[in-house]
Order: C-alpha cells, then structure tokens, then sequence
C-alpha cells in the first residue's frame, strides 16, 4: 500500500488477519457471528445469528463456564476478557483452538451482559488430541484467585447456618461451577442433611440417618477424611454400585465429594455437583479443597454462634419478667437489647413489681461485668428485690436490704466482688405520684405532654453491695397525665463513645421529637443507639467498648403521651417541675438553675429566661442564708402560643416576712425583692400559716396574664 492511499475498510483487514466478529447479547440468548467466525467455530462460511445453546454445542462445556466466569471479572475489574476455547466435533475431539478478546459491559436496565468480541485460532494444544481439561484460559490464575478471595470475604461475613449455605450456593467457581450442592454433617453414626442447593425439595429423605457404614461416597469421605472425585457415571457406578441408583435420578455427570474438616476432625462433607464433565485436574482441586475448608470454618463459627445466641436468649428469656396485667390509667413499655460480644448475657435487669392496695413498682438496675457470673448475680438481685417489696417496705430500705444482700454474696466469695446500680420507684397509678430510690444509678427523665424533657434529680447512694449500712434517701415526685417517663441502664447512654452529658444530648432529640406511640418511641430510642444513624453520631470518647441496654417507659394517659388515650377536651399544656432544696445540700441550687433552663427551653424571650433563673437563684440563697428551713421550688409554664405565663414559686418554713429595704452601695443583700420588683411583671409574699411563700410571673408576650 502507497503512503498517502486510504486505508483498507475494516472488514477486510479483518478478513486478511483470519479473524471473525461476533456480538452476544445474554438478554436475547442469541450470538451473531460473521463469516470467519462462523467458519471458525465449524459452521458455513456466512453471517448467522445463532441461540446460546447452538453455540454452546460447538463448544466444550468447560470452557463455556470458563467464559461466564472471565466475563463477571472484567466487567468487574473493568478490563478486556480474554479467553480461550475448544471448539468440539461430533465426536468430542479438539478440532480447533480459538482466541476470543472481547470488551464486555452491563446493562443494568436488562440486567444482561452485552458482548462485541474477536475470535482467532491459535496452535495450543494440538487439534485431534482428546478432550481432556486442561488450563486453556490465560486468566485462570487471576480468575481463582480473586474467586477464592470473594469466597472468603461472603463466608467470614454469614453469621448464620443459613447464610454459609445462602454463599454456597452462589459461588461462581472459574470454569467449573456446580449446578448443585449438599452439605452432609454428622450425628452419632450417621449422616445427616444440613442443606442442599439446586435438587427438588425433599428430594434429600433417602440420604438423612443413612449409616456411615454404607458403600456411599459421602459416608466414605466422613469415615475417611479424604476426598472422593468421579469424573463420570461410568466411574460413579463402577466405584459405588449399591448406591450408583441414588445419585443417577439427579442427572449429573461428575461429582466431587470433600471433607468439612476442622482442627483435625471431620465433621462431615461437602457434595459439588455438575452437569458436565469434569477431569478434576490439580487446579480444580486446589480450588475445592479451600473452599470445603473456609466452608467448614464458617459452618463451625455460625454453628457455634447460634448456639451462644439459644443459649443467651433462654437464660436472659427466663430471667426478665413479663411487664404484667395492665395498670389502670398507665402503661409501661420495656425492652432489653444485649451487647454484641460473647454469649450476649450480662447484669442489666428489669422488673414490675405488684404491689399492695393497687400500687407497683418499677425496679431497673446493671450488675457490674458482662459474663455468666454477672446473669447470675442479676437473677438473685432481681428475686431478692422482688421479695423485700413484697414484704411492704419502702424503697429507702428495699435498696438498702439489697445492698446488704449483695455484700453478703461478695464476703461469700472476696475473688469476684461485684457491685450493682439499682434505680427502685414505687408507682401509685391514681395520683401519679412515684417515690423513687437510687444507688449509683443514672436519674429518670420525664418526657411532658408537649415534648418538653426534663432530667429529675434524685437523692441517691452508693451502689449496691459496697456498704452494707448505706442510706438510699427517697425522693418524690409527680407523673402527670400526659407524661412520660424514662429509666434506663447506662449502656442506652454512653454505647458508642458517648458520656453521660453526650448521650443524653443524643436521646433528647429522640424523646422531644417522637410523635407515636409508647412503642414506638421504645424502638427509637434503641434504633437511636444501635441502628444506621448512630454510626453518624459517635460519642467524644475514644473507648467504644459496647454494653447492655435496659430500658423502661412508664406513660400516664392523658394527650401526648403516646398511650392511646386521652380526653376529649383539649386544655393547654402545663408544664411544671418541683425540687427540694435542703440546707445541707446548697449545691442544689445549680441544679434548680439547670431545670429551670430547660423547662423555658423554647421560651422566645432568652433575656427573660436569665432573668427567671437569676430571680431564682436570689429566691432560694435568700432561704438558705436568712432562714434555718430547706426551700421548695415549684416551676410551671401554662398557656400556649406566645401567650404563656411562667410562674416560679420558693416556699419555705421560715415566719419572718420579706419586706422591702434601700440598701446602700455597700451593702452585701437586700437586693433580692429590688430585683423581682425589676424584672418580674407581677410578684407577691403569701404567708402560708407556719411558713411563706414568695414567687413572681413573667409573661412571654405583654398583655398575657392578668391585669
């Protein structure tokens, strides 16, 4: 060809080279070939369109697995698939080899692999030889091992029986996957069925309790620990005769029967089926050998798993108690969540507790350690709660007969000292009011009717079974209707890295946000801690470790507590909280300044809210500083819209009668009435016969209360 000439169409270079085309498309079944490469697989010399199975007939069947194989990688991989192919004569001999080069892709839409390719003969292996396997494919390496590689990662990830057999049954072997499989284990003297992949159902009843004695390969493999290959029916049933007629109603044409051996011991076998020929060449049994290996492992590891998980689920099943009969006026919703390591066990515990006179209570608690030792403690802590609140105490000396019977069980055994957290509230359904004791144990939260959440501080003591004399203080408070209210072990807190102050900031959301049922917010509140969106909001903590999690919601009907019931009228909402502050405990003061806060937490005004919690603080310091009495705080906020009144009040046991003074410019008090006069919209001084009370309001739009 002269330089400057235009080049020769591509068919005929083509055509020169001895090349063929063809386009294959899975969606359609069907392969268009042209002339060279219709001659080159045996047919006349002209452009057909052939089905799958016309051109899988040309073909040895080997190689025709080995092609969909190849094709899955380079679409994967994003590479050219190369590949070759005996082509087959009616007597099953080598006519030719060809080479086929090819750029696949996949149509998701279809979900099929389209192919446009090249097709050329090479000289390896000599044609007329028999048609024995043998490593045609270039890739066969590659293809094995990023099989073996994707095999392993699916069989470490089952976490089941049912999921090793799921990713047995979709290994896609390079060149030589089985249409069929079974998985034989082993019961006494006999084999049994664990699964099998592609054979009718029932189809598995003559092989289930067969004798390890019998002439049959699986039974050969158990009794042996070597593997059984037969390459053809004619080698099945000249080796096996007694039981050839079992495997022939299946229709396969090779076996390979493989040991499931782990640490030394068979503990069954292994059947891949096929519906071709297969030599068994060192290759192929290189690659069965390892998958029967990982296969064993995975079974043993899901085997063990589930027995940890009967086993935890059974003993946790027998120690937590159903939540009872349902309680007039109330409900209560509860849920226990074990941690993902060992046997799924642990010390977090629940309880209802019927009580005298229509009352209960709601005991909840968290045994220190995770292990059998600490299910155990919590099964004794449990029934020795339950039968001191039989007994009619109260929950100060409930807990402390508790704790004595836990130091008790420590002395007994000083090697394994253990102590235990314990949150104890006596419940009266008619009033609402719920007395509360706490050992070391994280407070209540009470969730109001209009999504509000409050943390409730509780007097407490030390957790349980480190002093026998511990006091454990009662605390009071009230469940309006509408409100709900949230005990927990601190597993439902800190899981994922977080501290106390973190991971109530993260179930605050949930709490305020939840609009369903008590159920419901159950659930989201574990999905908060253990599902999708907890990965996107771990804690600050490096330490991750995870624990159990016991939860309990006690809901007072009324609207908004998500119970299912509530009154046909409508009223505002109120919301309102109440805290002791003793002469002993000025700390407390904080605290009232923090409930505060969050009982205006969507007050619009924030000069307003400084205001209240500055008011506040001067109220009560003036009880501790002036007086020899502990101080009462009653908050509420009533109303809705922006015409809400807040209203705190301080009440105290004192006889002496604020009264208004001018002090100096030195002076070190007598500021606090100036300043209510200053700030508050209206305030007052009532004497209440043996004690006073002194409170303010503030409106959040003028205008709104009374004039």
């Amino acid at each position: 060809m002269r330089t400057g000439e235009p080049l020769p169409a591509l068919g005929d270079v083509l055509a020169a080279l001895d090349t063929g085309l063809w386009h294959w498309d899975t969606a359609a079944g069907l392969v268009t070939v042209d002339a060279v490469a219709a001659r080159l697989l045996g047919l006349p010399a002209e452009q057909v369109t052939l089905t799958e199975a016309q051109i899988r007939s040309r073909l040895h069947p080997v190689d025709w697995n080995e092609i969909t194989g190849v094709v899955q990688l380079a679409v994967a991989e994003g590479t050219l698939a190369e590949v070759r192919v005996r082509i087959m004569d009616d007597q099953k001999r080598v006519v030719r080899v060809v080479r086929s080069r090819s750029k696949p892709s996949f149509d998701r839409a279809r979900k099929a692999y389209v192919l446009t390719g090249s097709l050329q003969e090479v000289t390896e292996p000599t044609p007329g030889t028999p048609a024995g396997r043998s490593a045609v494919t270039g890739d066969w390496r590659r293809s094995r091992e990023a099989f073996l590689l994707d095999a392993g990662r699916a069989l470490a990830e089952a976490r089941s029986t049912q999921d090793v057999l799921r990713v047995a049954a979709n290994l896609s072997m390079p060149g030589f996957s089985p249409d069929g499989f079974a998985v034989f284990g082993v019961e006494g003297d006999h084999l049994t069925i664990i699964g099998h992949h592609g054979h009718e159902p029932g189809s598995e009843r003559p092989f289930t309790s067969m004798s390890l004695n019998t002439a049959y390969p699986a039974a050969e493999v158990v009794r042996t620990g070597r593997a059984v290959y037969l390459s053809s029916p004619e080698q099945y049933k000249a080796r096996y005769p007694l039981t050839w007629p079992l495997a022939q109603r299946f229709g396969r044409q090779s076996w390979a029967y493989l040991p499931l051996t782990l640490s030394g011991r068979t503990m069954g076998a292994w059947l891949a089926t096929f519906a071709h020929p297969v030599a068994f060449t060192p290759d192929e049994r290189s690659v069965l050998t390892t998958v029967a290996r990982m296969l064993a492992q995975a079974l043993s590891r899901a085997g063990t798993a589930e027995s940890q998980r009967a086993l935890s689920e059974d003993l946790q099943r027998t120690m937590l108690p159903n939540l009872g009969p349902d309680i007039p006026g109330m409900s209560v919703a509860a849920r226990y969540v074990p941690t993902g390591g060992g046997l799924q066990v642990g010390g977090d515990w629940y309880d209802v507790i019927p009580l005298p006179g229509g009352r209960f209570a709601l005991a909840i608690g968290d045994v220190q350690g995770h292990d059998v030792r600490a299910a155990g403690l919590m099964g004794q802590l449990r029934i020795a709660l339950r039968a001191y609140a039989s007994e009619g105490h109260r929950p100060d000396a409930v807990l402390s007969r508790a704790s004595r019977f836990l130091h008790g069980i420590d002395e007994a055994d000083p090697a394994e000292l253990r102590f235990a957290t314990c949150l104890y509230v006596e419940v009266d359904p008619v009033s609402g009011v719920l007395e509360a004791a706490r050992a070391g144990h994280p407070e209540p939260v009470i969730r109001m009717a209009d999504g509000t959440v409050l943390a409730r501080p509780t007097a407490g003591g030390l957790p349980l079974g480190i002093d026998p004399d511990a006091d454990y203080p009662t605390t009071r408070l009230v469940l309006e209707p509408g409100e709900t209210m949230l005990i927990c072990t601190d597993g439902l807190i800190e899981t994922g890295g977080h501290d106390l102050e973190t991971g109530w900031r993260r179930l605050r959301g949930i709490l305020e946000e939840h609009k369903g049922s008590q159920e419901e917010l159950a659930d989201a509140l574990v999905q908060a801690v253990h599902g999708p969106s907890s990965h996107h909001t771990t804690g600050p903590l490096a330490d991750r470790r995870e624990d159990d999690i016991a939860m309990m919601l006690l809901s007072r009907e009324g609207e908004g507590c998500g119970c299912g019931a509530g009154s046909d009228t409508v009223e505002p909402p109120v919301r309102r909280t109440a805290l002791t502050v003793a002469q002993a405990e000025p700390e407390r003061v904080s605290v009232a300044r923090r409930q505060l806060r969050e009982l205006l937490h969507d007050w619009s005004s924030p000069d307003q809210v400084d205001s209240a919690v500055l008011l506040l603080s001067e109220m009560l310091t003036n009880v501790l500083v002036h007086t020899d009495t502990d101080a009462l705080l009653l908050a509420e906020v009533t109303g809705g819209g922006d015409g809400r009144r807040m209203r705190v009040e301080v009440t105290d046991a004192g006889d002496d009668l604020p009264h208004m003074r001018r002090p100096g410019e030195l002076a070190s008090s007598g500021r606090g009435l100036v300043l209510i006069e200053l700030l508050a919209h209206t305030w007052g001084v009532d004497p209440r016969g043996r004690g006073k009370s002194i409170w303010f309001e503030l409106y959040e739009k003028d205008g709104a209360g009374p004039r």
